[in-house]
């Protein structure tokens, strides 16, 4: 348990200590450990939330085109050859470059591939189902498909599916799907997003991190109406949004250990609860946090959505109101 008043910090790896020593690694400029990492990585959960994080840190650098070239035949490093080149895209166009388009065609290009080298992976086609965004027209057939169920809108469902058929209820490809529904278009097709978090999560099991999609799009609502710096209102105290808290909590965290869980899950769920003021179960969360925080959603209850010094303010203040609320007995 984070003791009371500790700084948290914001660390990609979390508590996956054989992620952080390869990130430290791949920032030095070298990949044997990344190599090593993932030849270990057995479970799709595992291996998909690592190249996601491998990738990011990566993306600045030239540390997988140069494994790429060392080991032209192996089959990981065409994988995170495709990773690198979807955050690379997807940064280009929040960042409106010029080369967007092009460098969209080459991501999409790596990705496809990858699908055929490793054909038993989900993460080449949750690549084609990220740069998926970028096409807020839908002008590709592929972003278009008919949807499973009558009430959601037409999109990648194909590629969704492809995932799926990988790895069930992946967590990253559902939440890529989410990401191309708010890039549709006007705040009124929001609603398209609530519908699909709802059904995604009615139907994952118990344990599935697609319990937890609800409390994402209720945060991706409250930042578009610009938030407040209130420390609670009615968009959390709401009867919905303290139910929604308590499924993901029970039906989500309680099912779990440590090692599955993402920060952005924690962070999320934690900050429902205390929205909530559902005090001991969010004392429990943050528990599971430890010395880690993540600066959304907890940004978005500052005047300056950017800073994450404020981010970590919010952080604390709520980490205290609940582990106080629960009392000195300890853990709920």
């Amino acid at each position: 348990m984070a003791r009371d008043g500790a700084r948290p910090a914001y660390d990609p790896a979390g508590h996956d200590s054989a992620l952080r020593a390869a990130l430290q690694d791949l920032r030095t400029g070298r990949w044997m450990a990344m190599r090593g990492l993932l030849a270990e990585t057995e479970e799709w959960w595992q291996w998909t939330q690592r190249t996601q994080v491998l990738a990011a840190a990566a993306a600045g650098t030239d540390v997988v085109r140069v494994w790429l070239a060392e080991e032209p035949h192996s089959v990981p490093a065409a994988v995170m050859h495709a990773r690198v080149a979807v955050e690379r895209a997807l940064r280009a166009h929040r960042d409106k470059h010029r080369r967007t388009h092009q460098m969209w065609l080459e991501a999409w290009d790596a990705s496809d591939t990858a699908t055929r080298i490793a054909p038993q992976d989900p993460v080449p086609w949750v690549c084609l189902l990220a740069l998926a965004q970028i096409d807020r027209d839908q002008r590709w057939d592929e972003h278009r498909a008919a949807p499973p169920e009558p009430t959601l809108p037409p999109g990648p469902w194909g590629l969704l599916a492809e995932a799926g058929k990988r790895d069930p209820y992946n967590r990253e490809a559902h939440h890529r799907m989410l990401q191309f529904l708010y890039a549709r278009g006007s705040s009124g097709r929001l609603a398209e997003a609530v519908g699909y978090a709802h059904w995604a999560a009615g139907s994952a099991p118990r344990g599935s991190a697609l319990h937890m999609l609800p409390l994402y799009v209720r945060v991706e609502r409250y930042r578009r109406v610009g938030g407040r710096d209130a420390a609670l209102d009615l968009h959390w105290v709401a009867e919905d949004a303290g139910r929604e808290a308590q499924q993901a909590f029970h039906a989500w965290f309680e099912h779990t250990d440590r090692a599955e869980r993402s920060l952005l899950d924690l962070n999320h769920l934690a900050h429902a609860l205390w929205g909530a003021l559902q005090f001991p179960y969010a004392a429990r969360v943050f528990d599971a946090l430890g010395p880690y925080c993540t600066p959304v959603p907890w940004a978005y209850r500052t005047g300056r959505p950017g800073d994450a010094a404020q981010a970590a303010e919010v952080f604390l203040a709520a980490r205290t109101r609940c582990t106080t609320a629960r009392g000195p007995g300890g853990r709920s």
